[in-house]
């Protein structure tokens, strides 16, 4: 069973003009142990899906239909009261700098500690411990005095592995990491991603994982959804996606990757910008940069259909259409 479904998720932000519709139609779900990674370019929709998930939508976003459930439970409609009981208790949550989820007043211990308490029921010795033993699994040496230190006296990678402990302190059936190693250096990225591996194996927490990179997700996911304007344009296993991808966005994005065992010049690029969220074009949002397109692409929207060992928001797998290949 799904430990997390998201449900046909549209996200709306009220404007002066209208309404932007900023996530169409959004629909994924994540098993216990799984790592789930979402990928896409600036503006896809990635962070505003975590976000979502989470309850920390900016204001005037708001979920405009749909649902989000997390075993079995509604959490989209839920107060701000009893979004705050869950987010930290059922969802931890890591974000691209640690600085702003570490508050620099209070040493990293006293951080740890209160989040523990304020959501499992252990005195304060015993939230030390445990403190120290998130520190340790996370890879900080001289944990039991480190406990002590305040944020800046960590460096980045360090700060990081702090936030991942934070986002661990309760036992959370769900992480939602956006972007958790862009600000590090390839070495620590790689450290990161091992950490957050080992997480999921060891306490069957199931992880989405939100980057623009595509050598991380080959590298930490189980699966992949690849979104553009709002939409997932393809979702299936990470290997399939990346070897065999079925939608021409999917293909430009693997194709832009480069490869050290060719020679060439130039690497491969996707001609033109994602659209803004007032100027989506009618049918598939990507046909205006795609080389496959033809006239229904332009008229209709595809849904996710069959596309070998993955699903495609595209009309080229649409079986009974007969379209051109």
């Amino acid at each position: 069973m799904s430990l997390l479904q998201v449900q046909n998720l549209v996200v709306e932000f009220p404007h002066r003009r209208g309404t932007l519709r900023a996530l169409d139609d959004i629909s994924f779900e994540i098993a216990p142990g799984e790592i789930l990674g979402v990928v896409g370019e600036s503006g896809a929709g990635k962070s505003l899906t975590g976000a979502s998930i989470i309850g920390l939508l900016e204001p005037p976003g708001r979920v405009a239909s749909g649902q989000i459930m997390l075993e079995g439970q509604r959490i989209d409609n839920l107060s701000h009261e009893q979004m705050r009981h869950i987010r930290g208790r059922k969802i931890g949550a890591i974000f691209q700098d640690p600085l702003t989820s570490l508050n620099p007043l209070y040493t990293v211990g006293r951080q740890l500690t209160e989040t523990i308490q304020a959501h499992l029921p252990v005195d304060g010795a015993e939230a030390r411990k445990r403190a120290v033993g998130l520190l340790e699994d996370t890879g900080i040496p001289a944990a039991a005095e480190r406990i002590d230190h305040y944020p800046h006296q960590f460096s980045g990678g360090m700060r990081q592995r702090v936030v991942i402990a934070l986002a661990l302190a309760a036992e959370p059936k769900l992480i939602v990491a956006d972007e958790p190693t862009t600000a590090l250096d390839v070495s620590i990225q790689a450290q990161i991603i091992q950490l957050l591996k080992r997480v999921c194996k060891d306490r069957g927490a199931a992880v989405m994982l939100i980057t623009h990179d595509m050598g991380v997700i080959a590298e930490t996911c189980d699966r992949v959804a690849v979104m553009y304007a709002g939409r997932i344009a393809e979702i299936g296993p990470v290997h399939d996606v990346i070897n065999q991808p079925a939608h021409p966005y999917s293909m430009g994005l693997m194709a832009a990757i480069p490869d050290i065992t060719v020679e060439r010049e130039r690497l491969h690029q996707i001609d033109g910008a994602m659209p803004r969220l007032n100027a989506i074009p009618p049918g598939c949002a990507y046909n205006p940069r795609c080389p496959r397109a033809f006239a229904r692409c332009t008229a209709e929207r595809p849904g996710l259909l069959e596309a070998g060992a993955t699903r495609a928001a595209c009309w080229l797998h649409d079986a009974h259409a007969g379209a051109p290949r």
